[in-house]
């Protein structure tokens, strides 16, 4: 098990989740995630509830009559999955762990949504957020730095 954190973009929801070693993250294409996310799938690791603490409780949405889902009423972020009845775990967005870089996704789900198009992008052209000026321009002139 490691202990990992994340939370939400403004940070007013944070959590510490012990994950398993051999955990396995997923692409989930769905529709449910589809349009929590606003995204053509949502990257999800699968926790025990028991191990997930919250420095704040997350708001919850009932996003089906099964299923509801964390989030941040503050600034919007999607946080997670759980069922209503009958299950130990849930999940938690890849994208929500301050240090999400060593996950990689090892299945998909709900593949009968699935945008191809959208998971093969190597290729295409790439450009940085560090090297695009006129972002940088408007993040100085604001007083602030990129989120890193």
């Amino acid at each position: 098990m490691t202990t990992m954190t994340g939370g939400c973009a403004c940070g007013a929801k944070r959590f510490t989740a012990e994950v398993d070693d051999d955990a396995k993250p997923y692409l989930c294409h769905c529709r449910m995630c589809q349009r929590a996310s606003g995204n053509v799938s949502l990257a999800m690791l699968n926790v025990r509830q028991a191990d997930v603490t919250w420095s704040e409780e997350p708001n919850w949405y009932r996003s089906s009559p099964i299923a509801e889902r964390p989030f941040c009423a503050t600034c919007g972020t999607t946080l997670g999955f759980r069922f209503l009845e009958g299950s130990e775990m849930m999940d938690l967005t890849v994208a929500a762990f301050d240090d999400p870089y060593g996950f990689r996704p090892t299945s998909h789900f709900g593949a009968e949504s699935m945008h191809r198009a959208w998971l093969n992008t190597e290729g295409l052209p790439e450009q940085r957020t560090d090297d695009y000026k006129a972002l940088q321009d408007r993040w100085e002139n604001a007083g602030a730095s990129p989120p890193g």
